[in-house]
């Protein structure tokens, strides 16, 4: 099974290699170096292949001397000195050949993902009241420090607070390499067990938020009329936030007609940025509705990654008495949580990466 997966992976990676010459012949062609549409497309094309095509030739090329280094060791031709030199480099090639194919493999599987440098993440209240609002505070900052760790710029699009500093809805946008491949996991139900600070007696409470992970591409082909495809509603922006906040229509509320998507956005005082923030988020959901739409496996990725709400949808929870983070996709069980809550994500996400780059090859 193992070789048959990895026949179909080097067979793969062939055929994107010759799509690569190909597209490097026609970058050079007089005809479509004048066409800069057409160039900036394969320009882009080109980028995209670099990032398999490079190592599969390293691959390629340790092969090579693999088979050769195999050959010379049994060959009675060659004398003692020879062989004894070639076979004591197979150990070596055989280790460098190895972890090449499984960076192949990974890098195949997850190219598309690799690809996305900008996502909307969106935290919600669930189940838990005042609660609830506290924890979508703590999974904001959670990966907020991740985020700096890792050198990912993040941006608060729009944030609803609630009473204590928690916050019923808070919607981010993060930028930076392999962004999608580091936070992509983490769409879906989360459960906290803690004691809450408005917990007199000390009882431990059951919590949820949802999380979801939208892919922003770089270019997304969704045509909308904002004339005619959707109604826009202004009023005024409530809660805190001075006279200009309360009293002046800046909040921007959009319904897509067809689909009754709607977003709604007051984090600026200026209606017009409120609008183009509001606009950026619609066309974001809606590339993710006709993703689903025409995607199966999309479609049930996306139905893990946004519930009700509700503690029995979940995907991870966090035990604070027990200083325990549990995945339940992969059954894994940290018993780190407090690091965990500083941005420390490297050991879980990691696992998740391994188990999705095992389910992924399997299908290849």
């Amino acid at each position: 099974m193992a070789q048959e997966v990895n026949e179909r992976l080097i067979a793969k990676l062939g055929e994107l290699k010759a799509r690569h010459d190909v597209l490097n012949e026609q970058l050079v062609d007089p005809v479509i170096a004048v066409d800069p549409t057409q160039t900036i497309a394969i320009t882009k094309e080109l980028g995209r292949l670099r990032r398999l095509v490079e190592p599969f030739c390293e691959f390629t090329r340790v092969c090579e001397e693999l088979d050769d280094a195999r050959a010379m060791a049994v060959d009675p031709a060659q004398d003692d000195d020879l062989r004894a030199l070639a076979e004591a480099e197979v150990g070596p090639l055989t280790a460098q050949h190895d972890d090449l194919l499984e960076g192949l493999k990974f890098a195949l599987v997850s190219d598309d993902d690799a690809s996305i440098t900008s996502i909307i993440v969106e935290i919600r209240a669930g189940t838990g009241g005042a609660e609830a609002a506290l924890f979508v505070r703590d999974l904001y900052e959670m990966y907020l420090r991740y985020c700096e760790k890792k050198k990912l710029s993040m941006e608060v699009l729009d944030q609803s607070g609630r009473d204590m500093g928690g916050f019923k809805e808070i919607i981010l946008n993060v930028k930076g390499p392999d962004v999608y491949r580091l936070l992509g996991y983490e769409g879906g139900g989360h459960r906290v067990q803690r004691v809450p600070a408005t917990e007199a007696q000390g009882r431990i409470h059951t919590s949820a938020a949802t999380v979801a992970v939208l892919p922003e591409p770089e270019e997304v082909n969704i045509d909308i009329n904002w004339d005619t495809d959707t109604e826009e509603f202004v009023s005024r922006a409530g809660g805190p936030g001075g006279q200009n906040v309360n009293k002046v229509s800046s909040a921007i509320r959009l319904v897509h007609l067809a689909t009754n998507i709607t977003v709604s956005m007051r984090d600026e005082k200026s209606q017009h940025k409120n609008r183009a923030k509001a606009r950026r988020i619609m066309q974001t959901r809606l590339y993710d509705h006709f993703q689903r739409e025409n995607n199966a496996e999309r479609a049930s990725v996306r139905k893990t990654m946004v519930g009700s709400g509700d503690r029995s949808q979940r995907i991870r929870t966090y035990n604070f008495p027990q200083n325990r983070v549990t995945d339940h996709r992969i059954g894994l069980d940290l018993h780190s949580l407090e690091k965990i809550m500083q941005g420390e994500l490297d050991e879980l996400i990691e696992a998740l990466q391994t188990h999705d780059k095992e389910e992924r090859i399997k299908n290849l």
